[in-house]
């Protein structure tokens, strides 16, 4: 007869890492990743094998490093839209280890996606590329997966400069979504919709300073009903609106965002939001209520 497992054994980490991951995704989704933050610490503690050598833990067997991936993905994702990006990142790299060591690839690709996000976040496009370029396997990915990974390179060659080549990718991004779902996507495609691609291909063409074509792209996706981190779309409409002086425009979102600033938990979306407020309030050619406005706006940021 084997001995019992004692509490966080491998027969208890399962069904205790997929609590916590139901609880993370769930607070994310509805409050944003700054609401998430304390639970993600709570789950720490709770998991002491989320801070140990992920290779000290070859002897749980593969489901349990499996659920230990697959929380340390979703724990890397709120850290990212938390603003900790170096936490963020060594949670990233025990993601894919732990997803290595039990043969979870498609937990693997997730982090890899959300890896090559956070590296041109931080500005190191080549960095994304790469994380993007190690997603593929020897099957063709399924639509929505391999629509992502094109978004993901988008974005990092733009910030290298490129014209053409992102137009192009995310051009063949939405072709790739339009193939429809599939038998074969992972469990975690769900979000990967309708809004979010038009998100992205208005942000990509705002990287471009394509006005005419990201901010309607943009806006839709703003307005849209969503989770929560969807915020950074509004974000990137604000900044677009600004660097198109696009004022009376720009004003109105502001008088839309600015009352309910405090509550936003992104991170990346208040940073964003700051950032553009601060450039309106030294903009010369900036009208007087706009200027007034976005000082109005970085006041009810939450610290």
């Amino acid at each position: 007869m084997t001995a019992p497992q004692r509490p966080g054994g491998p027969d208890h980490l399962v069904p205790l890492a997929g609590r916590a991951v139901a609880h993370l995704v769930a607070l994310d989704t509805r409050s944003g990743a700054t609401a998430a933050v304390a639970a993600v610490r709570g789950a720490v503690r709770g998991i002491p094998q989320l801070s140990a050598d992920p290779h000290a833990l070859h002897g749980l067997g593969p489901d349990a490093l499996a659920a230990l991936a697959e929380l340390a993905e979703v724990i890397g994702w709120i850290l990212f839209d938390a603003g900790r990006y170096r936490a963020a990142h060594r949670m990233n790299l025990r993601a894919l280890a732990l997803a290595g060591l039990c043969g979870d690839r498609w937990t693997a690709r997730l982090t890899l996606l959300n890896h090559a996000m956070l590296a041109t976040h931080t500005g190191r496009p080549r960095a994304a590329l790469d994380a993007a370029g190690r997603v593929a396997g020897p099957r063709p990915l399924p639509a929505r997966v391999a629509s992502l990974v094109l978004v993901r390179r988008a974005h990092a060659t733009a910030l290298l400069g490129g014209h053409r080549e992102p137009l192009e990718l995310i051009a063949r991004a939405r072709s790739r979504f339009l193939d429809g779902i599939s038998a074969r996507d992972p469990h975690w495609a769900w979000w990967i919709d309708e809004t979010e691609l038009l998100g992205h291909q208005g942000w990509v063409q705002a990287r471009l300073r394509r006005w005419n074509r990201a901010i309607p792209l943009l806006y839709e996706a703003a307005t849209a009903p969503g989770p929560a981190y969807r915020h950074l779309f509004t974000a990137q409409l604000l900044t677009a609106l600004a660097d198109a002086g696009a004022w009376r425009e720009a004003e109105d979102l502001i008088g839309r965002i600015a009352p309910r600033a405090a509550g936003i938990g992104s991170v990346r979306t208040t940073e964003a939001l700051a950032a553009t407020a601060a450039g309106l309030r030294r903009r010369s050619g900036a009208p007087a209520p706009l200027r007034d406005a976005a000082a109005f706006l970085r006041e009810s940021l939450p610290a």
